[in-house]
């Protein structure tokens, strides 16, 4: 689909074959200055030479945009307030970066005056879809180039003769065939050696995570203190988002947590199989989970819970700036609002055990769950309860013995 002319495109890079290749196509089909955008949401080291090989490249100008508060601030946190768990298993960490990037690389065009966006998703990932419903939420008259749906390259081998003749230097290994992307709540492995779901996934691709079966023989307890669902101290040390999550993979990695291979639907329809490690992504999930068990109304959880799937989806197909998750977040926040207090967890080989956890707010009296004699709760009661209760069988199990005759 023809977009018409375009003066300047700012394009998502990440330093890869793809986008390396993808600066130089488009200057070469589109006759634009290309600027390359960089969002930093925890990627670690790789991000310092990107600057540099995006000039190598051919970009006019690189903007390099540190996000890791804003990512588990805005984005992380209320996910989790949420307990979002893709298909039962999934935390969403790939997903929920993408909105973020969206919006930082809108910012982008905006403060060069660009006309055009580009990214270096595939046509058949999930990742075209996120970006680019973040950039029409924002900018709903922007053009958008995406390159993998328009060349004529097909694969790798394609994109390295391209690189190749245009002088391109990108440096290419078969020591880790597989794709994988990173960031401070997570990091995947997907395609390649992975393709084969009856295939174990090597030791020696994880990155973040120890094997269980490495992990130190002896546990470590940790606590880690809430505030309106929101982690704010670990080990009764305070710190911003960034800083607690940051501390939690560290806990999480030695001791072999967090890992999780699956085979997911993408939204574009078909199956595919990724690996994740998400140590303290893992952490938060069942500590708040055991927080919320003691301070959550009953029938409020049942509310947020049964919106969990919806909420899933909503971030994995990437409508993060849509009414329905901004409508389902007010509900979620006001829900968690009283999830407030202390969890010790213990953290050994893989697993994590919840040791105890206290609260001001909390809904848990001994006074009234005693099994021992009680003066504030009458066992008589009870009876009537159930009756009133069973009427329905009663009534259901009439009407079946009555055919039965």
């Amino acid at each position: 689909m023809s977009i018409g002319k375009v003066k300047k495109v700012v394009l998502a890079y990440s330093g890869g074959l793809d986008t390396s290749v993808t600066i130089q196509w488009l200057k070469e089909n589109y006759g634009c200055e290309v600027v390359a955008f960089v969002a930093d949401v925890g990627q670690g080291a790789e991000i310092n030479p990107l600057r540099e090989k995006a000039l190598k490249s051919g970009a006019s100008e690189v903007y390099i945009k540190d996000l890791r508060e804003e990512f588990v601030s805005d984005f992380v946190y209320p996910m989790l307030r949420a307990s979002a768990v893709y298909e039962g298993t999934y935390l969403l960490g790939t997903s929920i970066a993408r909105p973020l990037i969206g919006k930082a690389h809108m910012d982008v065009v905006k403060e060069t005056g660009a006309d055009a966006v580009s990214h270096g998703a595939t046509g058949k990932g999930n990742d075209q879809v996120r970006f680019e419903l973040a950039y029409y939420a924002i900018d709903p008259t922007i053009k958008v180039i995406a390159p993998w749906r328009i060349w004529d390259m097909k694969g790798r081998e394609d994109l390295i003769r391209y690189a190749k003749k245009h002088g391109i230097h990108v440096p290419v290994s078969k020591k880790k065939p597989y794709s994988c992307d990173r960031n401070l709540f997570h990091l995947s492995f997907e395609g390649g050696i992975l393709e084969d779901p009856w295939k174990a996934p090597p030791e020696d691709m994880f990155v973040l995570t120890v094997s269980p079966e490495e992990a130190p023989d002896k546990a470590t307890t940790i606590t880690i203190d809430f505030e309106r669902g929101d982690a704010v101290a670990v080990n009764n040390k305070g710190g911003t988002p960034a800083e607690i999550l940051t501390r939690l993979n560290r806990f999480g990695g030695r001791n072999g947590i967090g890992r999780v291979d699956m085979v997911e639907s993408r939204y574009v329809g078909m199956k595919s199989r990724g690996v994740y490690e998400t140590p303290g992504g893992e952490i938060l999930h069942v500590a708040r989970r055991a927080m919320e068990s003691l301070t959550m109304d009953r029938e409020v959880m049942k509310v947020r819970d049964s919106l969990i799937s919806r909420y899933s989806e909503i971030v994995y197909n990437g409508y993060w700036y849509s009414p329905e998750r901004e409508a389902i977040q007010a509900l979620v926040d006001e829900a968690t609002s009283s999830v407030s207090g202390r969890v010790r967890l213990k953290l050994y080989k893989g697993t994590i055990t919840v040791l105890g956890r206290k609260s001001e707010k909390t809904l848990f009296h001994p006074e009234f769950a005693t099994f021992e004699k009680d003066t504030v709760y009458d066992q008589k009661d009870a009876g009537g309860f159930i009756k009133v209760n069973a009427l329905r069988l009663q009534i259901l199990g009439l009407n079946t013995r009555d055919k039965g005759k």
